[in-house]
């Protein structure tokens, strides 16, 4: 886990990425995806470091999709520093971010609460 890489404006772990590698970050002018995300777009045009400090309870862009919803949401309700501490904790027990792409243990969620429970506790 890359820490200092933190969590995307979107929700997503650029922490965990397998692509952190290669990527600047959504801050950055660099972003690959800066022609296309929603969230980058407004987030900036909001002048807000991160989806999850806006109060809207927004699902355009990414945050239509559970995961980076469910991220936002664990990080408004409890900090972005619990939210890694989960993560790399999780990460040491063996839940995968990313699996053969983008697919990982976070990812066969369909409801929110249960996911942010996964990510608290590590179990299903």
């Amino acid at each position: 886990m890359k820490r200092e890489l933190g969590i995307a404006r979107c929700g997503l772990a650029c922490c965990l990425c397998s692509e952190n590698e290669h990527c600047a970050g959504c801050s950055s002018d660099e972003c690959p995806d800066k022609g296309w995300c929603e969230n980058r777009k407004c987030s900036i045009l909001k002048n807000l470091g991160h989806c999850y400090n806006c109060k809207e309870d927004c699902k355009k862009g990414l945050l239509s999709k559970v995961k980076p919803y469910g991220f936002t949401l664990f990080v408004k309700r409890y900090g972005e520093e619990f939210l890694l501490d989960c993560l790399e904790r999780n990460e040491k027990n063996g839940i995968v971010y990313h699996r053969e792409g983008i697919n990982g243990d976070y990812d066969d969620f369909d409801d929110v609460e249960k996911l942010i429970e996964y990510i608290k506790t590590g179990h299903r």
